[in-house]
């Protein structure tokens, strides 16, 4: 199938994304001196700026890219909630299922620059557990919704909203609907991701988990060794043993700089080089990845097509500074 026709039908899907809230925040200005209270550097702050990150940049990533997207998650009652929402509003993302919980922090992660240089990143934020009641909610909305989606992305940045409980219910009921469903994983939860479309971790990501599970696992059925640096081939063999435990179709392992790697069920693996021009900031890269690969399953490409558009679109966004998103104009660009 040809690329260009599957990215214009993009505007035909339509996602629901579920995860971990962020709101990013960008301290930007220069630095002259050392301070003479500690031997650290004066930032001479001079603007700041607030943009959706986490489940929220992927939402933006969608609505960037044409598809139709529903962000669930979970808020805390605080200014920085408001913040948030009137990010997601200037984005016309609706956050009317967005969840309040009183008891916690709206997740900040402050980034202070110099220049192009980040000096210190400062997170403000809960890892609990969101509680049984919203749970409820949220799987009530699902289940009364689930129609209304082609595909569910479940983005768990280990703050709480993706937990064991809503796990469970969320990916069986998806799966007897017949929906994609994509997951950014956290290495502590992978055991929890079984019968998923597909996982796109990061090579790290993906190394810890092997170890964690092979740990964990009684049945001894993963023969990889951990005890010594993960090489290429290792990082092939771990992908395909986490892919026959979690019973998945594929798994895009991203690789930052030097491109992804696509394994599918048929025992296919495929290479992809990075498409990038010039690499500025590789955060976000992961959220454009789970994004456009989402949307191009949700418009009839294969694995391998979908991942070939993810990794074009994860260049574009690599070549910007912060948490950022590609629109279609570019994508058909680089593509061209």
């Amino acid at each position: 199938m040809n690329l260009k026709n599957i990215i214009n039908r993009f505007n035909r899907a339509k996602i629901l994304v579920i995860g971990d809230l962020i709101l990013d925040e960008y301290i930007r200005g220069t630095v002259e001196r050392i301070s003479p209270e500690a031997p650290v550097p004066v930032l001479w702050a001079n603007k700041r700026e607030y943009l959706p990150g986490g489940t929220a940049n992927v939402a933006n990533n969608i609505r960037s890219l044409g598809g139709k997207v529903t962000l669930l998650g979970v808020a805390g009652d605080d200014a920085n909630s408001r913040i948030l929402f009137s990010e997601l509003k200037k984005q016309n993302i609706d956050t009317r299922t967005i969840f309040i919980e009183k008891n916690r922090h709206t997740t900040v992660k402050t980034r202070i620059l110099a220049g192009h240089q980040q000096v210190v990143r400062v997170d403000w934020e809960h890892t609990h557990d969101i509680p049984g009641q919203i749970n409820a909610r949220i799987l009530k909305f699902i289940e009364k919704n689930i129609d209304s989606f082609d595909a569910i992305i479940i983005e768990d940045y280990g703050k709480g909203v993706i937990n064991v409980a809503l796990l469970g219910k969320l990916i069986a009921f998806a799966r007897g609907h017949k929906k994609i469903i994509t997951v950014d994983p956290k290495e502590d939860n992978f055991r929890y991701y079984r019968g998923v479309t597909s996982i796109t971790p990061n090579r790290k990501e993906l190394e810890n988990a092997v170890r964690n599970l092979k740990i964990q696992d009684t049945a001894n059925r993963f023969k990889i060794n951990t005890d010594k640096l993960f090489t290429d081939k290792s990082v092939d063999q771990a992908a395909q043993e986490i892919l026959e435990y979690l019973n998945l179709d594929s798994i895009l392992v991203t690789l930052g700089e030097h491109g992804v790697k696509l394994l599918e069920k048929n025992g296919r693996l495929t290479y992809i080089p990075t498409q990038a021009q010039e690499v500025f900031d590789v955060s976000g890269a992961g959220d454009t990845v789970i994004s456009t690969f989402t949307l191009a399953l949700c418009a009839g490409a294969s694995k391998c097509e979908a991942a070939h558009i993810a990794n074009f679109a994860a260049g574009i966004v690599v070549g910007k500074l912060g948490t950022a998103v590609c629109d279609i104009k570019e994508l058909l660009g680089r593509i061209k």
